[in-house]
C-alpha cells in the first residue's frame, strides 16, 4: 500500500507526457474492444490487451529478478514503484519520434505510429502483475514462466521480448525476413 501513491504519481505524469508526444487517449480507429490480436492492424498497441501483453508482464517478472537482486530487504518495499518507474520510462521512451521510427525502419512493426495511452498504461498494469507474481515465486519459476512467454509469441507471432530488444539494438534482416513470413 505504500506504493500507491508513487505509482499513481508515476502513471499520471507518464500520461501527461504521452497526452504531449501527441499520443490519443485510446485507439484512433474507434474499436471498443479491450483487446486486439491483429499485429497487422492499426489497433496493435491500442487496446488494453494484444500479442505484446506478455512481454510487459516478462518485464515485472525480470525487474522483480532484478531488484530483488540489488536491493536490500529494506528496499524492496519500494520495489514495486521502482517497477513501475521503469515500465513508465520505457513507455515514454518507446513512444518517442526516435523510437517509433527505430521500430518501423528495423522491426515488423513498419505501420507503427505509437501506443494509445490506454494501453500504455494497461503495459504498466500488466508489468505490476508480473512483479507480484515474481516476488511470490522463486526464480526458477519466474524464469520459467518468461520462457513460456517467450515461446508462446514467437510460435503465434513470431516475436518476443528477446527478438524485440535484439531488432532495436541490432537489426539482422534474416530475423526479419523471417518475422515477416518469408
Amino acid at each position: 500500500m505504500k506504493n500507491t501513491p508513487i505509482i499513481i504519481v508515476i502513471a499520471f505524469l507518464t500520461s501527461l507526457v504521452l497526452y504531449s508526444f501527441g499520443r490519443e487517449l485510446w485507439c484512433p480507429a474507434g474499436d471498443l474492444l479491450p483487446w486486439s490480436f491483429d499485429l497487422w492492424s492499426r489497433h496493435n498497441s491500442q487496446h488494453l490487451l494484444d500479442w505484446y501483453t506478455p512481454s510487459h508482464i516478462s518485464h515485472g517478472l525480470l525487474f522483480a529478478l532484478l531488484l530483488r537482486a540489488v536491493l536490500s530487504e529494506r528496499g524492496l518495499k519500494y520495489g514495486l514503484s521502482a517497477a513501475v518507474l521503469l515500465e513508465s520510462g520505457w513507455e515514454i521512451l518507446e513512444n518517442s519520434s526516435f523510437i517509433i521510427n527505430r521500430y518501423r525502419e528495423s522491426t515488423i512493426a513498419l505501420d507503427y505510429f505509437g501506443d494509445s495511452i490506454l494501453n500504455s498504461l494497461s503495459d504498466v498494469m500488466w508489468c505490476m502483475l508480473g512483479y507480484r507474481v515474481a516476488v511470490a515465486l522463486p526464480a526458477w519459476k519466474v524464469l520459467s514462466i518468461f520462457l513460456a512467454f517467450e515461446l508462446i509469441t514467437l510460435v503465434f507471432i513470431r516475436d518476443n521480448l528477446t527478438l524485440n530488444v535484439i531488432m532495436l539494438i541490432w537489426p539482422i534482416e534474416a530475423i526479419k525476413t523471417w518475422q515477416m513470413g518469408a
